[in-house]
């Protein structure tokens, strides 16, 4: 008898667990189960294969002079060097520019520029990048800054407006709350706000890395150098070989870019957050 009574004990503390557990909470390491073995290596090992077919293509390809004139002497290390750069630059002014002004636009005393600064992002990505390109060749001369500040100029506005977004979304009693206990105006912000739009400040970081990649094709036409250099002597030369090689790297660059960007969506989002979804 008694050990039925403990047996019943412990089936009414595991329903009442149950029942404490709301629907759709996931356990602690449900965060954890997001990085899954499939997303860590299926992306990669698809792009080391393609890289690889590519290369052993190559070898056995009969290029004419002008193919390995294009392609010989560091030319494609060298090219894909100078894609990386403009990429990372880019997205680092990018941040440094689109997360303050985004925070410093949903604050109270310049809320009624967020138009006006909304307007110039939508013109900027608006415009077509290469007319954009020309236009700063025009103002600066050929040369990196032009193809970098058209660039930056191009992918202000995904971060800009999920950042934006993602503090505008905050729910109100949660702030109202940290403000009664105490909190600064700094603290809300660095403790509360940021924290909670983080997914979507990410989610346009993502977004805007991918366009990085994608526009710096287009640096050659400023003198900025990157992939562009390959594509644009494929196209004007006809060397098939050179044109593409020069899209499967890009698009090879772009796919990895996109692939860390979603892991780090996954290990910067708070847990705490994690456990309330």
């Amino acid at each position: 008898m008694g050990a039925v009574r403990q047996d019943r004990g412990q089936n009414q503390e595991q329903e009442q667990d149950q029942d404490e557990r709301q629907p759709g909470t996931p356990s602690p390491a449900a965060g954890a189960r997001r990085l899954t073995w499939r997303k860590l290596t299926f992306l990669p090992v698809a792009l080391i294969a393609v890289l690889l077919a590519t290369w052993l293509w190559f070898r056995q390809a009969d290029l004419d002079p002008l193919s390995r004139n294009a392609l010989g002497q560091g030319a494609v290390t060298k090219a894909l060097w100078q894609h990386i750069q403009l990429t990372v630059i880019s997205t680092f002014f990018v941040l440094v520019i689109a997360i303050p002004l985004g925070i410093l636009l949903t604050r109270r005393m310049f809320r009624k520029a967020t138009p006006v600064a909304m307007a110039f992002a939508n013109m900027g990505q608006a415009t077509p990048a290469l007319g954009l390109l020309a236009l700063l060749v025009i103002w600066l001369g050929i040369g990196r800054r032009s193809a970098l500040i058209g660039i930056i100029v191009y992918a202000i506005l995904p971060v800009l407006s999920n950042t934006i977004a993602g503090l505008r979304a905050n729910d109100p009693t949660l702030l109202e709350a940290a403000r009664g206990i105490g909190m600064s105006p700094t603290g809300v912000l660095t403790r509360v706000e940021l924290p909670l739009a983080v997914p979507l400040i990410l989610a346009g970081v993502r977004t805007a890395l991918v366009l990085n990649v994608g526009t710096a094709t287009l640096a050659t036409f400023g003198g900025g150098g990157g992939l562009g250099v390959l594509i644009t002597t494929g196209i004007t030369s006809q060397r098939m070989p050179v044109l593409v090689l020069g899209s499967i790297l890009t698009v090879a660059l772009a796919l990895l870019v996109d692939w860390l960007a979603s892991l780090a969506e996954v290990l910067l989002r708070p847990r705490g957050l994690e456990a309330g979804t």
